[in-house]
């Protein structure tokens, strides 16, 4: 075959299409390994700047636990919050300092912040201020680099390495309370019920929501909502699935509500308020899988909440979404764990 003839030509014109374009794959490549570098760096750093913040405030808390007047904590009180904060400063590991960091939040309770002197409530406010600030640019930081290690190219050829995928540092900052709640330091008490809806093959409905003060944080969770007081759980849990989803007890293809399955305790942050929450889970099988029906939303939901979707548990364990409950998938791949049980069961 003569190279430079018509089929030889065709040769040479495929032959430089397909080098061009590997040429592009590699430059992709490796732009997409540098920035995905880049942002390892940036999470490292990012998470050294919120260690730091929150070293300083358990300092802080310390120090105007030492000097608070003897009227503003007792003896007792003087001491937890002392031994919390330092409780917060040796946690290791992420989830250990989160769960110390909480624990120093709801222990905050028991300062009276508006009595203390000026120069220590001014003190005490920089540091949580300083928190706020480290664990936002901590969480950006996490989100840009999850996102970019989400994308096909990158999980494919392995880009990453054999880095671990960062996650959300989750704690509970220092909000306000309605005007009618008392100090502002305090967390709101909160109990609330969720129905774990699955359908014939298995899948589960989440809803993707936001917290308005962070809306570029979004995050999967059950349906579900507060308990009215005087409310069983298990009423509240049918009254907030009808109102979120249309399914109703009684409608054709919608089972029994099982349950609670399982109780999680948590302190979380939503909408400039501080939340102290106990959620118990309820189990609920559904065939077919119903048409969702979102008109019953209050206004608050309609603002927090984008969309829904039915997940398989391949899908929650592949995911780099945060979900709710954290151990989802697990939980759903364990049969043992769908039983009502009396206590239910511990999650996170």
């Amino acid at each position: 075959m003569n190279l430079f003839g018509p089929g030889g030509w065709l040769v040479v014109l495929v032959v430089v299409l397909a080098v061009l374009v590997l040429l592009w794959l590699a430059t992709v490549m490796i732009a997409r390994a540098r920035r995905l570098d880049r942002l390892h760096v940036r999470v490292d750093a990012a998470h050294h700047g919120l260690v730091a913040a929150l070293d300083r405030r358990a300092a802080v808390v310390r120090a105007v636990v030492a000097s608070a007047p003897p009227s503003l904590l007792s003896p007792t009180d003087r001491r937890v919050l002392r031994d919390t904060a330092r409780a917060a400063e040796a946690a290791g590991g992420d989830e250990g300092r989160e769960a110390a960091e909480n624990d120093l939040v709801d222990q905050r309770t028991r300062l009276d912040t508006a009595l203390l002197p000026p120069d220590l409530s001014a003190e005490l406010a920089d540091a949580d201020a300083r928190v706020v600030v480290a664990r936002r640019i901590h969480n950006d930081a996490v989100r840009d680099t999850r996102a970019l290690r989400g994308r096909r190219m990158v999980r494919v050829l392995h880009l990453a390495g054999t880095a671990p995928w960062p996650r959300y540092f989750e704690i509970a900052e220092v909000g306000e309370r309605p005007a009618d709640a008392g100090r502002s330091d305090v967390a709101v008490a909160r109990d609330a019920a969720r129905v774990v809806v699955l359908d014939a093959e298995e899948r589960v409905l989440l809803f993707e929501g936001v917290d308005p003060a962070r809306p570029s944080e979004a995050f999967w969770f059950t349906p579900g909502g507060g308990v009215e007081p005087d409310e069983d759980p298990a009423e509240a849990a049918w009254r907030e699935l009808t109102e979120e989803t249309g399914m109703a007890a009684g409608k054709p293809g919608v089972g029994e509500l099982a349950g609670p399955v399982w109780v999680r305790d948590v302190l979380f942050d939503h909408d400039g308020l501080t939340y102290a929450a106990r959620e118990v889970f309820f189990l609920l099988h559904v065939d077919p899988a119903p048409d969702v029906d979102v008109s019953g939303f209050t206004e608050q939901e309609r603002r927090t909440v984008r969309r829904h979707r039915w997940w398989t548990r391949t899908e929650l364990a592949a995911t780099v979404d945060v979900v709710y409950p954290r151990q989802l998938a697990e939980l759903l791949g364990d049969p043992g764990s769908l039983a009502p049980v009396d206590p239910p069961v511990p999650i996170q």
